[in-house]
């Protein structure tokens, strides 16, 4: 698998935004986290690079995500969610992706 290229150029570096995301296994035990490449990120996670416990579980499916134009506001949803119950997290997850598809599936074909 090729590494993307994924750079942010002039103003929109200064600029720095992210993400708040939720991958999962095939059996559904889920990973919460935060980045300002979600691209590069799930890479890292289909790779087995970085989380050692999504690594362990085989947790490499995009089935959630959230953009933010700011990092810090990125953070601050991430620990939102992590003390959130499984129940809460589980119909976040379906109201936007019943079927826990693999959002990240084609960026890596």
């Amino acid at each position: 698998m090729q590494r993307p290229r994924l750079e942010r150029k002039g103003k929109e570096r200064m600029k720095k935004g992210g993400y708040v995301y939720i991958i999962a296994s095939k059996s559904r035990t889920i990973y919460i986290g935060v980045t300002s490449n979600l691209m590069l990120r799930m890479y890292r996670h289909k790779q087995k690079i970085g989380s050692k416990f999504a690594a362990r579980y085989n947790i490499t499916r995009l089935v959630y995500y959230e953009e933010y134009p700011d990092i810090r506001e990125a953070i601050a949803r991430e620990k939102q969610l992590k003390r959130w119950r499984r129940e809460k997290k589980v119909c976040l997850i379906e109201r936007e992706n019943p079927e826990w598809r693999d959002l990240s599936e084609e960026w890596f074909a």
